[in-house]
């Protein structure tokens, strides 16, 4: 039987895995702030009530448990903001320290350490900025929406150097960039705006062969040839109730792998059997050679027994030749 790495690697090239697996077998490393952490400690894990400003200066409220925050304080809502603004420094050693740190809780190493930028550009620009400031902007002010993106993207590429530095070789990035429907922002704007700056991210990854996986919420069809262009290895979750399956496998098949897929309606609701034809039926759909990781579309608090007859119906259905 081949290893995990082994198998994972087999999936990514489409080249004859022995099993369906559910995620690349990685350590993660990660930059303090990240996960919207404050300088104080406080992060998406407090107390529901909760309010905390993160190294970024947006602000956020814990509403609701086993949910992250919700901004609520944007920080650069307003074009006089940005004269005073204080860019978080990708070589602060309360930053990128951590980074470092984080190897140490992998003392038998592995083949894959993995680092992420969580809210790699998108995200980050309406957290500081205001979602519907952010889209307005885009029409209104568009360089004033170019420099916010150009100045995250050069944090990124901060932390991408101590990233390659502790020897990481693959990359989480992450953006939901859908809605159930449709883009939450136009092809051509994503084109004049996003991708240039992605370009530069991914570029500097790709001289490093470090392998890419891009989360990507809503419906994400229109942009399924950007991700490959971009040089995305592997693309998730893929929300079921949100696009076309078969047609997505179609465009990505032999190019980009794949995963998520199964409704997490399915798995929340159950019963098991529902939970096992659903399961069965999309890695036939999408996994049938190879490019395929199977999860929910959407990570929930399942109950223990669904998330188990879930995992035995992955185990059961995913072993080659399906």
């Amino acid at each position: 039987m081949l290893s995990k790495y082994e198998n994972a690697m087999r999936i990514l090239k489409f080249e004859n895995p022995e099993y369906i697996m559910g995620s690349i077998p990685a350590n993660w490393l990660l930059y303090y702030g990240c996960n919207h952490e404050s300088f104080d400690g406080v992060n998406d894990d407090c107390p529901v009530g909760t309010k905390w400003t993160d190294i970024w200066g947006t602000g956020w409220l814990k509403e609701l448990p086993d949910i992250m925050g919700f901004p609520r304080h944007n920080p650069l809502a307003e074009i006089k903001d940005y004269k005073n603004y204080k860019w978080p420094d990708p070589d602060d050693e309360r930053i990128c320290g951590q980074i470092y740190k984080s190897k140490e809780w992998y003392p038998d190493g592995g083949p894959l350490y993995a680092g992420s930028h969580r809210d790699t550009l998108w995200e980050k620009s309406y957290m500081l900025v205001g979602m519907e400031n952010m889209m307005i902007y885009l029409y209104t002010e568009p360089e004033y929406a170019k420099e916010i993106l150009h100045r995250i993207m050069d944090f990124q590429i901060g932390i991408a150097k101590h990233y390659i530095k502790a020897g990481v070789n693959m990359i989480g990035m992450s953006d939901d960039l859908g809605t159930q429907r449709n883009l939450l922002i136009g092809l051509d704007t994503l084109y004049e705006f996003f991708v240039p700056e992605y370009k530069r991210l991914f570029e500097f990854y790709k001289e490093q062969s470090a392998i890419i996986e891009f989360h990507s919420c809503g419906h994400i069809e229109p942009v399924l040839g950007m991700f490959m262009e971009l040089g995305v290895n592997v693309l998730g979750p893929l929300q079921a109730s949100a696009n076309n399956l078969k047609n997505v496998r179609k465009i990505t098949q032999g190019k980009m792998a794949l995963m998520g897929g199964v409704s997490s309606k399915t798995i929340m609701d159950g019963p098991v059997e529902a939970i096992d034809e659903e399961v069965k039926n999309t890695i036939r759909l999408l996994g049938k050679n190879g490019g395929y990781f199977c999860g929910p579309d959407q990570w929930m608090p399942y109950s223990e027994e669904n998330l188990n007859a879930f995992n035995k119906s992955v185990e059961k259905h995913g072993k080659y030749p399906l």
